[in-house]
């Protein structure tokens, strides 16, 4: 996603060659005639990621613009230009808070390099204010990449939450974010600030469980040769998450139940019990009230845990919050491994638009991490994400050399799900009695379209209509199959087969 930069001059020929030096380098630009108009643009555009302000300029002067932009936008860097370059000037404006200063006019290599300084200097700051959040458990709903029309209610659901200690169920496929919920829920709450102990139930030994959740004493049993507080107690003042509660054992959940009633835990082999004041938030994939039913879960827990539930929808729910994530992931692996990647390409971001993420949100955080790794330049590319934009050769049933197939003028990029198609095309061409053909009557080759229409209604037919399994066998999503049954006009095919 690019950057978009302000560029204030009152002088119309600057204002061009910095313009188009800054776009030659894709960054989208803004641009105003003097302070007043600089200082309103700012307030108005949220998306404005840094400033260029010339110093001198009738009316409003660039220094006192330059004062009521950092008194709107503290974390806006400002680059400040002067046709003079006394040593007061400079000075007076690193005072006043800009990040960078040089005389006109400069070189386009000299403005790139003073744009691209100061947003990563921006992005280290922003990503050391919201680790020490975190560590502090402040971190809070405007920390989330949460625009998307889907995550309203969540939002909404998560602020009510935050008002009272109401024990909150967070429900959601794997990867959802069900934690980063949880941090903003306390981080909006008076818990703010105090102990965020998150305890995976999934990943404790069965054995070991009540030790570890209820703490035990010296001597209570072989290898107990100290005291242990447990998690209960080092999460007391604060918030306890439970990830995963779906898997604690049957005795764990009657003290836990105890705990949530009573307000006091028994650690193992103490002779009394100890209070605790710690908010539950617990969180799970599975689905509760069948674990109920099957008697794995006990159902007056349940009841407990489920007072006040909330949902995190998947990924492929609130694709538009994909861009910002995206652009939230760079930034923080660019601090982390001291890279210098600048955003994603367009033909990049349509292919991950397109692509289902079944991992949800971390799957894409660790997609990114990878590409961040593998960019050679300064923007990800599609063969960045080699697992997703991965494309097999085509091969003809009755020729053995790969066949290049050109796409369409106007595709950009090629999503899993076409690459998938076409392997699955490969796999169906080469196998004896195949039905799809590859070749027209007159031995030319048909259009992918038309292979990839065939392939689908091979596949609705040989799998009787399951549309989990002939998703399952394209190896590719079940969103992405039921739109190309729309498009090639299936789905009253598949409503008769099933």
């Amino acid at each position: 996603m690019s950057k978009t930069i302000l560029i204030v001059d009152d002088d119309p020929a600057q204002r061009r060659l910095l313009q188009a030096a800054v776009e030659r380098h894709g960054f989208h630009t803004r641009t105003a005639e003097n302070g007043l108009q600089a200082v309103t643009a700012v307030e108005t555009h949220a998306d404005i990621d840094a400033v260029m302000l010339d110093l001198v300029m009738p009316g409003m002067s660039g220094q006192e613009a330059l004062k009521e932009i950092r008194q709107r936008r503290g974390d806006l860097p400002c680059i400040v230009l002067t046709a003079s370059g006394g040593i007061d000037t400079v000075v007076q404006a690193m005072q006043a808070g800009a990040c960078d200063f040089f005389v006109k006019p400069a070189s386009p290599e000299r403005i790139m390099v003073s744009i691209r300084n100061a947003l990563e200097l921006t992005n280290l700051k922003t990503e050391v204010v919201r680790l020490k959040k975190r560590v502090s458990g402040q971190l809070s709903f405007d920390d989330m990449v949460a625009n998307a029309p889907v995550m309203a209610p969540v939002v909404r659901m998560g602020r009510r939450a935050a008002g009272s200690n109401i024990p909150v169920l967070i429900t959601g496929e794997s990867g959802v974010g069900k934690e980063l919920l949880a941090r903003a829920i306390q981080g909006a709450s008076e818990r703010a600030g105090r102990a965020f102990v998150t305890v995976n139930c999934g990943a404790i030994p069965e054995n070991l469980v009540e030790s570890i959740l209820f703490g035990h004493v010296k001597g209570a049993f072989t290898g107990a040769t100290d005291n242990h507080a447990g998690k209960f107690a080092e999460a007391n003042g604060g918030t306890l998450f439970l990830d995963e509660v779906g898997e604690l054992p049957l005795d764990a959940q009657v003290k836990l139940l105890r705990v949530l009633q009573e307000g006091e835990v028994d650690p193992v082999g103490a002779k009394r019990p100890v209070k605790v004041d710690v908010r539950i938030i617990s969180a799970t994939n599975k689905d509760l009230a069948k674990l109920v039913a099957d008697g794995r879960f006990r159902e007056d827990l349940f009841y407990r845990l489920n007072v006040f539930p909330i949902e995190a929808p998947p990924l492929r729910e609130r694709r538009e919050d994909l861009p910002a994530l995206v652009a939230r992931f760079i930034a923080r692996f660019n601090a982390e491994e001291g890279r210098n990647v600048r955003g994603a390409s367009e033909a990049t971001m349509a292919m991950l638009l397109d692509f289902d993420w079944p991992g949800n949100v971390r799957q894409l955080e660790n997609s990114v991490f990878r590409a961040v790794i593998l960019c050679e330049g300064d923007v990800l590319q599609p063969e960045d994400f080699p697992q997703i934009s991965g494309l097999k050769p085509l091969i003809a049933a009755n020729d053995a050399r790969p066949l290049e197939l050109p796409l369409p003028a106007n595709d950009h990029h090629v999503s899993e799900a076409h690459a998938a198609l076409q392997a699955a095309v490969v796999e169906a061409s080469e196998a004896p009695g195949s039905a799809v053909a590859i070749f027209d009557a007159e031995g030319h080759l048909r259009a992918l379209e038309q292979v990839e229409r065939d392939l689908i209604g091979l596949a609705i037919d040989h799998y009787a209509g399951h549309m989990s399994e002939v998703a399952r066998r394209l190896g590719i999503g079940r969103s992405t199959l039921y739109r190309k049954l729309r498009e090639y006009g299936f789905e009253e095919r598949v409503a008769a087969e099933g």
